[in-house]
């Protein structure tokens, strides 16, 4: 196998990965489990929530989910696509997610950027998060 082969094929691997942890990003939401949500980040994560509240580290962004995500409403489903991956490094991608609520009323999205870095055992986790409310118009 070549290098551009060998290259193409692991940067290929790490996109399924990474799409695997959007898939688990989804699963978590709608079964909102807070606990298999929070197995996606990184100790030292930030995240800032589609209404602009900032959490730094895991601690703050563990209280706020455990407080919010078990008692979360909505009255629909709700879906995460991973949209577009952009290396910055070999193990540092910045992950473009297109999240949709759907409900009778209509849906509403949300455009979250996560940047995403692998870990020594090959894991891709969540380091920062920036999520944006899609206003119509």
């Amino acid at each position: 196998m070549n290098t551009d082969t060998a290259q193409s094929t692991a940067a290929a691997a790490d996109i399924e990965a990474i799409r695997q942890v959007v898939a688990t990003v989804q699963r978590t939401q709608r079964a909102k489990d807070a606990e298999g949500f929070l197995a996606l980040f990184h100790p030292d994560a930030l995240w800032t929530t589609a209404h602009g509240k900032v959490l730094l580290g895991f601690d703050a962004i563990a209280d706020f989910t455990r407080a919010v995500l078990p008692n979360a409403t909505w009255d629909g489903d709700v879906t995460y696509e991973a949209v577009h991956v952009q290396f910055l490094r070999p193990d540092v991608a910045a992950v473009k997610v297109r999240q949709v609520y759907h409900s009778a009323a209509g849906d509403t999205e949300g455009a979250p950027l996560y940047l995403m870095t692998r870990q020594d055992d090959g894991r891709w986790l969540l380091h920062a998060g920036q999520n944006t409310e899609v206003l119509a118009g």
